[in-house]
């Protein structure tokens, strides 16, 4: 009955925000109208349209009661710094027209629909309690079957039983109501075109500036690990090599050097291959996403469970995203959350690729830290998503879901 009550009130408190809204754009319409000659005409409309966007704002939160969350705002931020060019921007967003058109149509439209729903509620609840009310207003002239209703105890309760009996077509009639005039605000007020594009522009230009910091980011550790860890080996085994040149030409030991400089070789080779495992695992490659998961979970110490078409192959880019999503959950469950197990589900359905790791860690797990703000930096750059639920105590479920586009 929740849900019946949100849809009657907003029914309900369409009238006056009709009757509002109405009032306020013929009153704006009028003053901007008489001003626009003027210099005030600028700052009349900015006014006029700070004042619209406001009532169109509670709009969008009264269908919230019907839609279960608001309607989502249009607007697109305006930067300009001069009233004529700001005057420009607003006026050029079709948002702002279509705002004055819902506060012109939700005259008729919230009139009829808070009649239409204020009588079908009022007589279906009159009916239903009868038997409280119909002996104080007698009425021996009503007519038939009217009068045998209201005017005999019988009767009374016969109309307590006819309300009940169409409790269920009131209710339809309620909800669907409702749902039609936001249907019609849905239309009006929701982002048009106009709004999703420069919304999707935004995001784009915001995901390209962290994939370029993410990129600038790995080159930087990429340098760092060469020059720490295989330069650094390289140039200790050339100068053992250069040690034991020396002690050749002079007659010495240099089997020691050698020896010394072949390990250190060894140690370079391990480093760089590491590296080459960081940047694009050649298994990935050579046999696909489940092989190298597989891998994965062979080096872990946790139990992991890897499930998943064993054969499927997919995009290269979605693979090596997978891949390190699935790394680095696999490296935060046994580094920071004490979990035994854990499970990567791969799967793929008609519109995206999913892959999922549990683990039966004590959860917790900050969705903002750097490890995983780095995987979230991956995804998005291939138009994904990438979601943790942690709550305390766990599990922990790392989802990335990849557009099949991708």
């Amino acid at each position: 009955m929740r849900t019946t009550g949100r849809a009657l009130g907003y029914l309900a408190s369409g009238v006056p925000a009709g009757v509002v809204g109405l009032v306020w754009t013929l009153a704006a319409t009028l003053v901007v109208g008489l001003l626009a000659v003027t210099h005030l005409g600028g700052p009349a409309f900015l006014g006029a349209a700070w004042v619209t966007r406001r009532l169109a704002t509670l709009e969008r939160r009264r269908a919230g009661w019907v839609l279960d969350r608001p309607i989502t705002s249009p607007y697109v931020p305006v930067t300009a710094d001069t009233v004529g060019r700001r005057v420009a921007a607003v006026a050029g967003q079709p948002a702002t027209w279509r705002d004055v058109a819902w506060l012109v149509v939700l005259f008729p439209i919230g009139l009829a629909g808070g009649v239409a729903g204020t009588v079908i509620a009022a007589v279906d609840l009159g009916a239903v309690t009868a038997p409280a009310w119909a002996w104080a207003v007698p009425n021996p002239h009503a007519p038939f079957p009217m009068k045998p209703l209201l005017t005999t105890t019988p009767g009374r309760f016969g109309l307590t039983l006819i309300g009940l009996a169409l409790l269920p077509l009131a209710v339809w009639l309620l909800r669907t109501l409702a749902r039609a005039q936001t249907a019609a605000a849905r239309a009006l007020l929701a982002p048009g075109l106009h709004a999703q594009l420069v919304q999707e522009a935004a995001r784009l230009a915001q995901t390209r500036a962290r994939v370029v910091d993410a990129q600038a980011a790995e080159l930087r550790r990429i340098e760092r690990d060469l020059h720490d860890g295989a330069q650094a080996r390289i140039v200790a085994a050339g100068m053992t090599l250069a040690l034991a040149a020396r002690k050749l030409r002079t007659g010495g030991a240099a089997g020691p050097d050698v020896e010394l400089a072949r390990r250190q070789l060894d140690e370079a080779l391990a480093e760089l291959r590491r590296l080459v495992r960081g940047i694009h695992p050649p298994i990935l490659t050579d046999r696909g996403l489940h092989a190298a998961l597989a891998a994965l979970a062979a080096d872990s110490p946790l139990a992991v469970e890897v499930r998943g078409d064993r054969q499927a192959r997919y995009p290269a880019a979605v693979e090596s995203a997978a891949y390190f999503v699935v790394a680095e959950g696999l490296a935060n469950a046994a580094k920071h959350a004490d979990a035994a197990t854990c499970v990567v589900d791969l799967t793929r359905t008609d519109a995206a690729i999913v892959v999922t790791l549990t683990d039966d860690g004590r959860g917790g797990a900050d969705p903002s830290g750097a490890g995983l703000d780095g995987l979230r930096r991956r995804v998005e750059a291939l138009d994904g998503t990438l979601t943790i639920t942690s709550p305390p105590g766990g599990p922990t479920v790392l989802r990335a879901e990849f557009p099949c586009a991708s």
